[in-house]
């Protein structure tokens, strides 16, 4: 069933706040309501399942993995309604003006990633997107270190956390990540 109106949710937080689960629950729900979905991730996001959408706990989707934004065009069929992104932060900036236009033609997007990159900074186009979103949910973890609500991501190498300077993008799971509050997030600078 076509939407009347398209529209742009996009689901955000540090890793382990439940956002693949939270997208993976929308993309249940459209689908019992017999709409037609297509799920894009990036290619770079293999820790899984390649043709799925997999959260840390065990929940998946089959998703369609591409290089870049653009080749959710390519790849989109004429009778979809809704369109999944997961793992959004990994697109290019493209990714922004593609969720824009895709809602713009009456689809509904729905789009998950990480806000912050593991040093605290807005992460890639997830600002835009969350600034241009009709809807906007922010999930929180628990922290690691004293079970509070974590709104951060921390890197760890080695057991430790990442310096400031270590490179921004590294894919993993809990052998490299962390939820943390405020509090006992750190980022070494030196």
């Amino acid at each position: 069933m076509k939407h009347l109106y398209g529209s742009l949710e996009v689901i955000t937080g540090s890793m382990f706040s439940g956002k693949t689960d939270e997208l993976i629950r929308r993309l249940r729900r459209a689908t019992i309501a017999r709409q037609k979905i297509q799920v894009f991730k990036p290619t770079l996001d293999n820790r899984y399942a390649e043709e799925k959408v997999t959260s840390h706990a065990g929940a998946d989707f089959d998703a369609l993995p591409v290089a870049r934004a653009a080749e959710i065009l390519d790849h989109l069929h004429p009778e979809t309604t809704v369109v999944g992104v997961d793992e959004a932060q990994f697109f290019d900036e493209s990714i922004i003006d593609i969720c824009e236009a895709l809602a713009e033609r009456g689809i509904r997007v729905i789009v998950a990633g990480l806000d912050m990159d593991f040093r605290g900074e807005p992460f890639g186009p997830m600002p835009a997107l969350m600034a241009k979103a009709d809807r906007v949910d922010k999930l929180r973890a628990i922290c690691i270190i004293c079970g509070q609500e974590a709104a951060r991501t921390q890197r760890l190498v080695n057991g430790l956390p990442a310096h400031y300077d270590d490179p921004v993008v590294i894919v993993g799971a809990s052998e490299l990540y962390e939820a943390r509050c405020r509090q006992h997030h750190q980022v070494p600078r030196d």
